[in-house]
This record gives C-alpha cells, sequence and structure tokens, in this order.
C-alpha cells in the first residue's frame, strides 16, 4: 500500500474511533451523543448562528443540520430566536439547560481527548499534528471540495 494510501486509512479508521470512544463517554456519563455536543460546542461558541452556518462547519447539508436543531430543540437545550437582520433565517441560542449541559460535558470531552489524542503524542507531535490537519482542512475549504451535495 501506498504511503498516502496507508495516510487515509489510518486517518479515517483513527477518526471513526475517536468519535466512537468520545461519543460513548459523553453518552454514558452525561446522555448526549458526539454530536450533539459539538452542535451545542458551536452554537454556544458564536453570537450569531444560523442553522446553515452550523451546516457549514460540520461539512452536512442543511436539511441533516436542521433536523438535528429540532432534536436539539425538543430536548430544551437550543432555541430558535428570529434574526432582526433577515427574516426568513432564525438565531441559535443555548437554552440555560443547554449551557448546563455543555459546560458540564466539556471536561469529558477534553478528558477523552487527553486520553486518546494528547496522551499517546509528544507535546511537539501533537503541535505538529494539529498544523498539519489544519493545513490540509484549510485547502479543502478554500477548494470548497468535500461540501455535501444533497
Amino acid at each position: 500500500m501506498s504511503d498516502v494510501m496507508r495516510v487515509f486509512s489510518d486517518l479515517v479508521r483513527y477518526e471513526t474511533r475517536l468519535y466512537n470512544v468520545v461519543g460513548e463517554r459523553l453518552r454514558a456519563e452525561h446522555g448526549l451523543t458526539a454530536s450533539q455536543f459539538e452542535f451545542l460546542r458551536i452554537i454556544g461558541g458564536r453570537d450569531h448562528c444560523r442553522v446553515g452556518d452550523l451546516a457549514h462547519e460540520v461539512a452536512i447539508t442543511v436539511g441533516a443540520t436542521s433536523k438535528a436543531v429540532d432534536r436539539l430543540e425538543a430536548a430544551g437545550w437550543v432555541a430558535r430566536r428570529p434574526n432582526p437582520e433577515n427574516r426568513r433565517s432564525s438565531l441559535l441560542v443555548l437554552t440555560e439547560a443547554g449551557r448546563r449541559l455543555l459546560d458540564a460535558a466539556t471536561p469529558a470531552f477534553e478528558d477523552a481527548l487527553g486520553t486518546w489524542l494528547a496522551g499517546p503524542l509528544t507535546g511537539k507531535a501533537l503541535e505538529q499534528l494539529a498544523s498539519a490537519v489544519a493545513v490540509l482542512r484549510k485547502h479543502m475549504e478554500d477548494e470548497r471540495a468535500g461540501l455535501p451535495t444533497g
């Protein structure tokens, strides 16, 4: 197998396992999935977040994002507020319950990343990995590659 194919295989398999182990921990300790945590984290980290912004950030369709936000809203963790700049869209905000859940779950998320991402690497190796992955992500984003088509 060529080096590029090996890197692809390792990267995809690692990402899947990391996502699964982080998700298992969040589910066991806080009753939410990794994707729900990510959505809460993104919404909570922005002053103005629309469904389209969230979809773009995680590179999934607006329809899938809207359905996921509907579930977060039904759980009482997210609310839609009128967008003062565009009557056709709404802004997503964390509810008080959503903020409490995000605050409570963040240490478990960070601990899992410490165990499965930072722990096996030296500080320098983690910095190099972070830099390399950022370059790869930026290249794909600049080229508008890998966006959902449906």
